[in-house]
Order: C-alpha cells, then structure tokens, then sequence
C-alpha cells in the first residue's frame, strides 16, 4: 500500500528555505484503544481486518521536532539528545518512508524531543501516540516547507497515512473520540491506507468513557506486537478470525450508535478474549495473561451481572482496561479500589478518559492556544 494521499498532495510542491535556517514543529498526540482488535498485516502496513479503538485523554505523547536544511548528514540525528535512544530505530524507519513522496524531508537534520505523560510498557500502547506524534511533525514541518495549507480532511487523512507507516494503530490516534482503520462496506469512506472518524455515529454516553487501566504487571511483554502480528499469517484460524472482526466490527457500530452497553461490552470483550486465543494457539504459543488478569476479568464480569455497568478489554498483553460511562465513574472507581486493585502490582491503576484527539503545540511543549 502506497502513502497515495500523502504523494497526490505534495508531488512537484517546491520546497523553500527559512530565512532563520531552521524550521520547528511540536505536537500531543494520543494513545487508543481498540475494542475491534487490529491482528494480522500485509506487506505495507495494511490490515487483515478492520478494528475500531477509542481515543484516550491522559496518555499522550508531546513531541517537538527541529529541523535544519543541509550542513550536517540528513535524517534524524537525536531523539532527546540522544544518538542512540531505543526510539531511533522506529522513527527513522518513519522518515525513510516519507522521504521518497515528500523529498522536501531529504536534506533535513532532524532533532527530536519527546516525552510521555505516561510510564512506557504501563498496558498503554506507546507506539500509537509517539509514532502520531513524531508523524504530525513531520507533516507539519513539510507543511511549512512547501508554503501550503492543506484542509482539515486533507490534514487529518495525510496524518493517519503516514502515522500507519510507523504503527499500524498510530493511525487511529489521529482522531478524537472512536475511529475505524480498514476497508469495510460499512462505512464507505473506510479504507486500508488511512483511519476514518467515525464519532458522528456514536452515541454521546460513549463520548464520555471512562478507562482505568490495571496494571498487573509493568515488565517488558516476552514478544512485542510485531512479533504477535506475524503469527497470523498461516494461523489455522486466520479466515474465522477475519470473519468474526468484520461482523463484530458490525456489531459494534450499531450499538455505539444506538447507547446499547450491554452490546459494546460483550462486543469488546469477546474481542480482547479472541485476541488471546490467537496468540495462545499461535506456533510457538504466546501466552500474555496472568492469573491476576484472569482474576479481574472474572469479577469485572460479576459485577456487571450484578448491574455494574463495567466492562473489560486487553492489549496484547497482561493489563486490563476497565471502563465504564462517565455518570458510574463514583460507584466503579469505588469497586476498582475496594476490590480490584489488590491484583494489580503494586496497587497501580492509571485513570483516563475518551479523549479528542492531537494538539498542536508551541515549542516549549505547551498547547498552542485556540
């Protein structure tokens, strides 16, 4: 899958240089969550099946980039001072990529700074709000290069392009609220190459979302997503696996639009639970799970028995999100502190909320005011 929006926009768009020798841009983007799991690629970052995620509030990542034309090698040379920080690699693949359908980046020296308001491998996926971040950068930076001022769809496509090309769910951050990544007949605007916002649809009480996440444990996952995703092809379940996200992705959109809980709750939970599965029946089998995620599970699962209105999703990994409506924030947070947070370690529990999406920033990582 080509970067085509991000080539259509900027092919034969001359470059300028700044007067001052330096061009700037900063950015706070995102994580999300997703309750229709993306699971499984192909060649070019593109998805096996659509997924639907939940942008989230607190757990961002500020990113300020600068960049100077020539003079020195071109590329990113830093990333908080640091020639060799572990975010190097990732970042530069990013930009390799970018290069050849925006060659305004090809003589740049780029520093970067970064930083999250969240702990890295806290059951958060850093990777969908740094690689947004670091991707609304770049696009800014360009932005300014070729004296341009794309639309607000231009803006919002281009940015969940070339987030994708860093991290199949950094696309999704580009958007406040719910967005779906992946061609589905559903939603005609759908595609494979950008995430679409689909909050238009959704029904106010999800809007407003509460997601606590239970930390059950905070070391590094024994294999890392890309190694999760590329278990799928050959998998003996990969044709059901795709059947089932593109009904529940269905599913779910009917019941966000119509306010059904009950609905989205047992959607997203039978959609974290396959994603286990998944792994768990992969070759090697991958197991992520703790007894204590087991534990929360169980009685998050009571107690919406018992009239809670709570429910459970999970990463590629041992922490549990927990959410609930905002208007139960009291009595689920009150249930979360009396019963569930002896499962998680060190009685750690991170509180966030449905979010709106990126902001720009001025370069002192504050919020450019509106």
């Amino acid at each position: 899958m080509t970067l085509r929006m991000i080539h259509g926009y900027f092919n034969e768009k001359g470059c300028i240089t700044p007067a001052g020798g330096t061009f700037s841009a900063g950015w706070q983007s995102p994580s999300n969550i997703a309750l229709v799991k993306y699971w499984g690629k192909k060649e070019g970052q593109v998805p096996m099946n659509p997924s639907l995620s939940m942008t989230l509030s607190k757990a961002v990542t500020r990113t300020k980039l600068s960049a100077s034309p020539g003079g020195e090698p071109a590329g990113l040379i830093s990333v908080n001072r640091e020639a060799d920080h572990p975010f190097v690699p990732k970042m530069k693949v990013l930009l390799e990529q970018l290069v050849p359908v925006i060659p305004c980046l090809s003589g740049l020296a780029i520093r970067a700074e970064t930083e999250n308001t969240f702990p890295h491998s806290a059951g958060i996926a850093s990777s969908a709000s740094g690689m947004s971040a670091f991707a609304l950068c770049l696009l800014d930076i360009a932005v300014q290069m070729t004296h341009t001022k794309p639309s607000p769809c231009e803006w919002d496509a281009m940015a969940s392009e070339a987030s994708r090309m860093g991290s199949g769910s950094a696309c999704r951050s580009v958007y406040g609220g719910f967005a779906l990544w992946g061609k589905t007949n559903l939603v005609p605007s759908s595609g494979d190459d950008h995430a679409v916002d689909v909050s238009r649809g959704v029904h106010p009480v999800f809007l407003s979302m509460h997601d606590a996440i239970l930390i059950v444990s905070s070391g590094k996952k024994q294999v890392s997503s890309t190694i999760g995703h590329g278990t799928m092809p050959g998998h003996p379940y990969l044709e059901g696996r795709i059947r089932q996200a593109n009904v529940n992705t269905g599913v779910l959109l009917r019941a966000l639009a119509g306010g059904d809980f009950e609905q989205v709750a047992s959607v997203s939970e039978n959609e974290a639970l396959s994603l286990h599965a998944l792994l768990m029946t992969a070759m090697p089998p991958i197991i992520l799970v703790k007894p204590a995620t087991m534990e929360i599970i169980n009685r998050v699962q009571e107690a919406r028995k018992g009239g809670m209105p709570v429910f459970f999703t999970l990463d590629a990994g041992a922490n549990v999100h927990v959410l609930y409506p905002k208007d139960a924030a009291g009595p689920v947070e009150h249930f979360i502190n009396e019963v569930l947070v002896s499962f998680c370690e060190d009685g750690r529990v991170i509180y966030d909320e449905c979010g709106p999406g990126p902001v720009k920033l001025g370069m002192d990582l504050e919020k450019v005011p509106q």
